[in-house]
C-alpha cells in the first residue's frame, strides 16, 4: 500500500480540482480530511499542497466544504511542520473567520485548531481580543461541547488579563443586551 498511497492521494486532489459536482467535491474533501488524521500521510499531503487546498477552501460559500477543510486542518496541525506551515501561510485569520459559522462542527474544529496552533510566537494572533470575546460567548453556549471547549480555551490559552479585558469590552457593546419586554 505504501507505494500506492501518494498516487491515491494525488488522484483525490486531482478529482477535487477538476470535478464540477458539489457532491463529489464534498466527498473528496471529506476523504482528504480523514487521511489528514494519519501521521503517515502528513508528508504526502504536504507534497500535494493539501494544506493550501484546505486553507483556500475555508473561503468557500459551501458550509460543508468549509467544515471538511477546517476538520482537515485540525487533523494536520498536530504536526509541527504542518503547524509552522499554516502559521507562515497566514492561516490563523481564515481559521478565526470559521468561528462565526452556524455549523457547530466547523466552530468546534476552528477552536481546536486555534488551540493546536497556539505557540509563544502565534499566541498574540490566536488569542486576539475578538477571539477571546468569542470564546466568552461560546462558554455560555447551550451546547455542552462548545461551552466546555471554549472554557478550556479561556483557562489554558488566555491570560486572566485578556479574559478580563474581553469581558469589559463585551459589557460596553450591544451584544447580550436583552430586548425590551412588552
Amino acid at each position: 500500500m505504501e507505494l500506492g498511497r501518494l498516487e491515491y492521494l494525488q488522484a483525490l486532489v486531482t478529482e477535487f480540482q477538476v470535478t464540477d459536482s458539489p457532491e463529489a467535491k464534498e466527498q473528496v474533501l471529506a476523504n482528504l480530511a480523514n487521511f489528514a488524521y494519519d501521521p503517515k500521510n502528513y508528508e504526502y499531503l504536504r507534497q500535494l499542497q493539501v494544506l493550501d487546498l484546505f486553507l483556500d477552501t475555508l473561503a468557500e460559500d459551501s458550509e460543508t466544504l468549509v467544515e471538511f477543510a477546517i476538520g482537515g486542518l485540525c487533523n494536520l496541525c498536530l504536526d509541527k511542520t504542518n503547524k509552522d506551515y499554516i502559521l507562515e501561510a497566514n492561516g490563523v485569520e481564515p481559521i478565526i473567520n470559521c468561528l462565526s459559522s452556524s455549523n457547530e462542527e466547523t466552530v468546534m474544529s476552528a477552536v481546536t485548531t486555534l488551540m493546536y496552533l497556539t505557540t509563544p510566537q502565534s499566541r498574540q494572533q490566536t488569542t486576539a481580543l475578538p477571539v477571546v470575546e468569542c470564546m466568552l460567548r461560546f462558554s455560555l453556549s447551550a451546547s455542552r461541547r462548545l461551552s466546555n471547549l471554549a472554557t478550556v480555551f479561556l483557562e489554558d490559552y488566555c491570560t486572566p488579563l485578556q479574559v478580563e479585558e474581553a469581558r469589559n469590552l463585551s459589557e460596553h457593546t450591544a451584544v447580550g443586551i436583552p430586548l425590551p419586554k412588552d
